[in-house]
């Protein structure tokens, strides 16, 4: 029996880049993740030329959803690999396939946040065709698995200690590391930081390059420098040696003055060498929040320093602080 076509999708080789693989087909992409991922979509947008239906091609459909949609979004992130998770799923059924039981059996093939979130899209997508070249006769339920409570994991001091040290041969790492648990920045905002962000004569870190208007939902205000960051900084900023103007250099987090399009390679030997394998690059942020309210900083003050709003800092972090619900207990 002939295996299921697995449909558009990228993979990365080390000589080549990032490459669209669709059956015998093969599209190169660059070297860069978020260019390749805008490809994919592309692709998987023009291979499919939808026609009005009332129970359509579910490949038609996503492919509308991706042109007309997600392709005018400039918060779109991974939004290529979504789009082809669902395509080798459900691009040879039409919508009226979509059942509980088949979403179901979609659903155990991810881990459920990953299921939860394809299926959000395919249930936008679902409706964006129902508005624009529909209607749908039987407009059809999308169900979603519950998606698992957020990890409540942080670095103490001793663990931020242990990874630091096994990242002394990953210059790139260590920065990364020490940027995140300073500024609480995103990693994404790390990695494509330069030189020109840091203001270090007023202790100023512009997470927004300029004339670069950040998304919505992804709040990325200036953030003051620490004294001890400061320090970290400068010194980067002398041994980076600017003035040349290497090609690469100008990013703060760089490996061999080049810049870092994927460190989840050498993020996974540190982790592992310093005995954390639980820890991802966006738990530095999780980490920060949760020291800044272990030491009783403001709230305002907390959620202005990380981009986050004061709903978001107090629902997920404020139970770690020295005055959650000290009155109410005491009562």
């Amino acid at each position: 029996m002939p295996r299921r076509a697995k449909g558009p999708r990228l993979y990365y080789q080390k000589k080549r880049g990032w490459i669209i693989r669709d059956g015998a087909a093969f599209l190169r992409c660059g070297t860069d993740r978020a260019d390749a991922e805008k490809a994919l979509a592309e692709y998987i947008g023009n291979k499919h030329r939808p026609e009005p239906s009332a129970s359509p091609a579910i490949a038609d459909v996503l492919r509308a959803y991706a042109q007309e949609v997600a392709a005018h979004r400039k918060t779109r992130r991974n939004l290529g690999y979504q789009l082809g998770k669902l395509l080798a799923w459900w691009g040879d059924k039409n919508v009226s396939d979509i059942k509980t039981a088949s979403c179901k059996a979609y659903a155990a093939t991810r881990t459920n946040n990953s299921a939860s979130y394809d299926l959000r899209i395919l249930r936008a997508a679902i409706g964006h065709w129902h508005r624009e070249h529909g209607p749908i006769a039987n407009l059809p339920t999308v169900w979603r698995p519950h998606e698992s409570a957020p990890r409540d994991r942080y670095l103490t001091r001793s663990d931020a200690a242990r990874i630091l040290l096994a990242a002394r041969g990953y210059t790139h790492i260590r920065r990364l590391i020490l940027l995140g648990l300073y500024t609480g920045s995103r990693p994404g905002v790390l990695l494509a930081a330069q030189w020109d962000q840091f203001d270090l004569d007023r202790g100023l870190f512009h997470r927004t390059p300029e004339n670069t208007k950040a998304a919505r939902n992804k709040k990325a205000p200036p953030v003051r420098l620490g004294r001890r960051i400061l320090g970290h900084l400068r010194r980067w900023k002398t041994l980076d040696g600017l003035t040349a103007r290497t090609v690469g250099a100008e990013f703060v987090c760089h490996w061999n003055r080049s810049k870092v399009r994927d460190p989840h390679t050498a993020w996974r030997k540190v982790r592992t060498a310093a005995g954390l394998p639980w820890v991802t690059p966006h738990t530095l942020r999780h980490t920060r929040a949760t020291w800044l309210m272990q030491r009783g900083v403001p709230i305002w003050e907390a959620a202005g320093h990380l981009g986050m709003t004061v709903r978001t800092l107090e629902s997920v972090y404020g139970k770690h602080s020295p005055d959650f619900q000290e009155r109410a207990a005491n009562i």
